[in-house]
């Protein structure tokens, strides 16, 4: 899942990224508005929590990104805006920041 925050005197867009996997121990989010570089995501105690974690990106811009899960394997998001193909032959996630 992706929320966008938009607000009214700054350029950019608060994004929340959600991925629910109740199996997952370890979930990062990665995406080429950082570099690339994981983003750890945090779940609620409570059972069946998602993984979540916010960024601003900047207003009308698109953003390729993925889900790594326990070291081992990608995932995209089910309501990414888009879905581009990738450099090793799978797909990644785009989230965009249009208003």
């Amino acid at each position: 899942m992706i929320a966008k925050k938009f607000f009214k005197t700054l350029d950019e867009c608060e994004v929340t990224f959600e991925y629910n996997n109740e199996s997952a121990s370890d979930v990062t989010l990665v995406g080429d508005f950082n570099g690339w570089e994981p983003l750890p995501m945090s779940k609620a105690k409570k059972a069946g929590s998602s993984y979540r974690v916010k960024a601003r990106l900047p207003k009308n811009g698109e953003f390729q990104f993925r889900y790594f899960v326990d070291g081992s394997y990608w995932a995209n998001d089910d309501a990414a805006d888009a879905y581009w193909p990738n450099e090793f032959g799978d797909t990644n996630s785009v989230v965009n920041t249009y208003e």
